[in-house]
């Protein structure tokens, strides 16, 4: 009997763990994979072509700059753009968006990416990871997207890299929302951002205003801005130069590289052909050796949507407080201390400087009679010094 009843018992144990065990994948793929779509796409195009060749002359075998020299061809050639990417997403359109094509490829732009409220209650996503090349160069971008929307709640997680236009971000954001009426609503809660982008930090600019005082107390700039050159294993030279028709003799110095090449014939010289790319090396490797930084501060959004047939406006609009904290990085080289450094260093006693970022957006349409549609969409982003903007307008004339 007992053998019976643990038979029984095992049996209806297992039964109502299968039937959880179909429930929650069932659940999984209501949820999160029912409507989404997997995709793999990718494009091939040739790259931009000079307007005209362009050449160089190099010297001849012999070595004499007075031989004929050999004229060579320096016109660029890129090789062959490409793109290509794959991904997962689940994205509601609102009404007057459009399947673009009749396959996605990762490049869709929609509003639920920027807007505060979604076109659906429940759950979005997209997870894309894309390969490009563009005029010689290779980047490597994605878009991590997920997002929730309730009634009275928002919660978005993104990931965002676009190495062309070097954007690179993080941010998670928790809203409470308050739909008032069908089409209006408005929400606020908290963002936390993280950008691996020194924003306001000028390492160079810092080093050729450090300062200190001699013994006597008088202050001094410590760094001379062509000491940089030395650093990098460039030297200076004195140099007597005689013009032959006066015999006026001029002093100037030389700059040689460390292999003993002469690379500029005066400082002057050096400071507008070689110094540029020095201060961006010095800069680079400064950034490098930083930490990215995660901030969090307030955020509210508006958002309006009325969609008819043949009218129809979606407006949103986006607000971060001047209230920022970071709770990761570097405060000294942040953007609280973007204006904080001059002679000397950080100005002591200094005040964190806040600041406000936005976005804002809006989609409008309309067809004038049967014939005519008018649409105008754009958006407009401001994240620390970066703005990022596009818009879109025409009208279409349809033959009946």
């Amino acid at each position: 009997m007992k053998h019976i009843l643990l038979i029984l018992s095992l049996l209806i144990t297992s039964s109502a763990l299968a039937q959880d065990k179909d429930s929650f994948f069932t659940s999984v793929y209501k949820d999160f994979l029912k409507y989404g779509t997997v995709y793999a796409a990718g494009d091939i195009s040739n790259s931009i072509e000079a307007a005209e060749p362009t050449y160089f002359l190099r010297t001849n075998s012999d070595g004499s700059i007075y031989s004929i020299p050999d004229v060579v061809d320096n016109t660029p050639i890129y090789p062959y753009d490409f793109r290509y990417g794959f991904g997962i997403r689940k994205l509601a359109r609102f009404g007057y968006e459009r399947k673009p094509k009749n396959f996605y490829d990762g490049t869709e732009s929609q509003l639920t990416f920027s807007a505060p409220s979604s076109a659906v209650i429940g759950l979005e996503y997209q997870f894309h990871f894309e390969k490009e090349r563009w005029r010689g160069e290779d980047f490597t971008n994605h878009n991590f997207f997920l997002k929730h929307t309730g009634k009275y709640h928002i919660v978005k997680v993104q990931s965002r890299q676009v190495d062309k236009i070097n954007l690179n971000f993080n941010s998670a954001e928790v809203r409470g929302r308050l739909p008032i009426g069908k089409k209006f609503s408005i929400s606020a809660g908290v963002i936390a951002r993280g950008h691996d982008r020194a924003y306001g930090y000028n390492p160079f600019e810092i080093w050729l205003n450090e300062m200190d005082q001699d013994e006597n107390g008088t202050p001094y700039y410590t760094n001379q801005w062509y000491t940089l050159g030395f650093e990098y294993g460039y030297s200076d030279h004195l140099t007597t130069y005689t013009d032959d028709q006066t015999g006026v003799a001029t002093q100037d110095w030389i700059w040689k590289d460390a292999e003993g090449n002469v690379v500029a014939n005066s400082d002057l010289e050096f400071r507008e052909e070689m110094f540029p790319s020095l201060i961006n090396r010095y800069n680079r490797e400064a950034w490098d050796e930083l930490d990215s930084w995660v901030e969090v501060a307030p955020i509210i959004g508006v958002d309006f949507y009325h969609y008819k047939r043949d009218f129809w406006f979606h407006g949103y609009a986006n607000y971060i407080l001047p209230m920022h904290k970071y709770i990761k990085g570097d405060e000294r080289a942040s953007y609280l201390n973007r204006n904080n450094w001059g002679k000397g260093g950080l100005i002591l006693d200094n005040e964190l400087e806040q600041w406000v970022d936005y976005s804002f957006g809006a989609s409008l349409g309309t067809k004038l009679g049967k014939n005519i549609g008018i649409f105008v969409e754009g958006e407009y982003s401001k994240m620390w010094d970066s703005r990022f903007y596009q818009t879109t307008f025409g009208f279409n004339y349809t033959f009946k």
